[in-house]
């Protein structure tokens, strides 16, 4: 079942992210990410706020779904 878990949440997750772009369009407002040692390009505020849940929603189901399949594993 864990597989089943992770093929809907990637399926789920790229479903987002075309309709985070496709809405994205006519964005105006922007703003640059600073990492540790460079910044990125000019993005729009509400991509980078999609990106950061789609990521966070996928990170979240792969570490539940891992952690599903260790308990089966130890049982």
């Amino acid at each position: 079942m864990p597989i089943r878990k992770i093929i809907f949440s990637i399926f789920f997750n790229s479903t987002l992210f075309l309709t985070l772009v496709i809405a994205i369009q006519n964005s105006s407002n922007k703003s640059k990410v600073n990492f540790l040692i460079n910044k990125t390009i000019d993005l729009p505020i509400s991509f980078i706020i999609g990106v950061s849940f789609i990521s966070g929603s996928f990170i979240g189901n792969f570490l539940t779904s891992n952690n599903d399949f260790q308990n089966k594993k130890s049982s």
